[in-house]
């Protein structure tokens, strides 16, 4: 079965992008496993007209809208193998066992967070473990917070920045902190730094109430903000031989302005392709990365 285009992945990225090439009633074929990278938070926040709606709640809005035009797929599979052919286009196999074909490949499947090893950490992420303030930062205003400190991956200016919505502890976990330039602007802003080793988060169910020292002491926070290492949710960009770089926090697909990756014909949106993102982001990325794809379609046929 051949499409003009097929989109790996259907979260806020791919279906911006399939929207685009479906009013440009182009044959579209969207692949996504229904697990986004975002399905750990309850609500999402600052996104255009949709602040507080469930993330899967919105993807599930925009999938409906998009298969209402008449010339789009959904596939629910995952994406386990593509290349491209000898006269042009992409051959992909699917999880299901089925083979498509396309002239256009959108990878838009996003990346998988790394959390730290520590205990508490996993049940709570999305809900009192947080990444980003903009994104979840108003509802915690005014209380306990804690940033846990990653040497070499997140600058100390964090815990500045989370100082902005309530008092703020900056969690070293045993390891090298911050050098001394850097902590007087911490400490000029209110922040204080604890050196221990983190034993684990306590609290009930996915509330969070203090994190617990190695040395016994409880320290009272209610959010604590991580930087994950993030890495690629399918090699499908390396089979391919796709270029990425190195982001602060791993590794980035490389597309230009077009979005286009180092492959000819293949294009990269949203978390996969960008070194700091959020689901308004991710959206507009793919936005650009559908009408790039149309526009290839029509200039450089």
């Amino acid at each position: 079965m051949h499409h003009d285009a097929l989109i790996v992945g259907g979260s806020f990225a791919g279906l911006s992008a399939a929207m685009q090439l479906a009013r440009a009633r182009r044959k579209v074929c969207v692949v996504d496993t229904g697990a986004p990278r975002n399905r750990f938070a309850a609500a999402s926040h600052g996104f255009f007209g949709q602040d507080g709606v469930p993330p899967l709640k919105m993807i599930a809005d925009a999938r409906e809208k998009l298969l209402a035009y008449p010339s789009v797929e959904f596939v629910e599979a995952a994406v386990v193998d593509a290349g491209a052919e000898e006269a042009g286009g992409f051959t992909v196999s699917l999880s299901n066992g089925e083979r498509r074909s396309a002239g256009k490949l959108l990878l838009a499947y996003g990346v998988q967070d790394g959390l730290p090893e520590i205990s508490g950490i996993g049940e709570r992420w999305g809900s009192s473990v947080l990444h980003c303030p903009y994104c979840h930062g108003y509802e915690f205003s005014e209380r306990q917070l804690g940033v846990l400190y990653h040497h070499g991956a997140q600058p100390p200016d964090h815990a500045l920045l989370i100082a902005e919505w309530g008092p703020t502890t900056l969690f070293l976990n045993g390891g090298e902190g911050p050098d001394a330039e850097a902590r007087a602007k911490l400490q000029a802003r209110g922040v204080i730094i604890e050196p221990g080793r983190i034993a684990g988060l306590e609290g009930e169910g996915q509330e969070l109430t203090g994190v617990r020292i190695g040395d016994g002491r409880l320290v009272p926070i209610e959010a604590l903000y991580v930087a994950p290492r993030t890495r690629p949710a399918s090699p499908l960009a390396e089979r391919l031989g796709c270029a990425f770089d190195d982001g602060p926090l791993g590794k980035v697909l490389r597309v230009d302005a077009m979005k286009m990756t180092t492959v000819s014909g293949v294009y990269g949106a949203g978390d996969l392709a960008m070194m700091f993102s959020n689901a308004t982001m991710a959206s507009a990325d793919g936005l650009m990365a559908g009408v790039s794809m149309h526009r290839s379609m029509v200039f450089d046929a």
